[in-house]
């Protein structure tokens, strides 16, 4: 019964995955929304679904109601795993740019080549983020070390203008887009 109530919209997923893996960060509806490219109403319901299953908890801050992953469920840890097993590492690395607000990223380099390789290579474009913990959290997860380029927008430009080798290396092999377009 519990299973049915808790996977029956993919809106849901969407929801569960974003906030399960980034517990720290409270979210609006219309930010989730935004996020995930979904309707603003399902969202609502769906994460009015999974308060009044306790999976997350909500706090009012002025005249917008904020929503996080409510860590102390019993189920938290369990569903974390599962949304995280389910999404492979290229989701996981999704879920998190976006709630970063990264404007484009790829992997790049052997794991995008398909290489049984221990190390992902990520190029991040957009305004600096904080990414860290997150995926220090990944490599305990996925076992990849992770490595990124990060540039924001104005300066790839630049660089792609000029043809710059780096770059242009970097563009020319096999990618697997994980936000936004290059």
């Amino acid at each position: 019964m519990m299973l049915k109530k808790l996977f029956s919209s993919s809106i849901r997923a969407d929801v569960l995955s974003l906030l399960l893996s980034s517990p720290d960060e409270q979210f609006y509806v219309r930010e989730i929304a935004k996020l995930l490219r979904k309707n603003p109403s399902g969202v609502k319901r769906e994460l009015d679904n999974l308060e009044r299953l306790g999976i997350v908890h909500s706090e009012k801050v002025a005249n917008l109601k904020y929503f996080q992953a409510n860590t102390e469920s019993p189920l938290y840890s369990e569903l974390k795993n599962l949304v995280t097993k389910s999404l492979g590492l290229p989701g996981a690395l999704k879920t998190i740019l976006r709630s970063v607000g990264v404007k484009a990223a790829f992997i790049y380099g052997p794991y995008a080549e398909d290489k049984d390789v221990d190390k992902v290579n990520i190029m991040l474009i957009g305004p600096e983020t904080s990414v860290d913990k997150e995926f220090k959290d990944l490599k305990k997860k996925f076992g990849y070390t992770i490595d990124w380029i990060e540039m924001d927008e104005d300066e790839y430009r630049d660089k792609r203008r000029k043809k710059d080798s780096s770059l242009m290396r970097i563009l020319a092999g096999k990618r697997i887009p994980l936000v936004g377009r290059v």
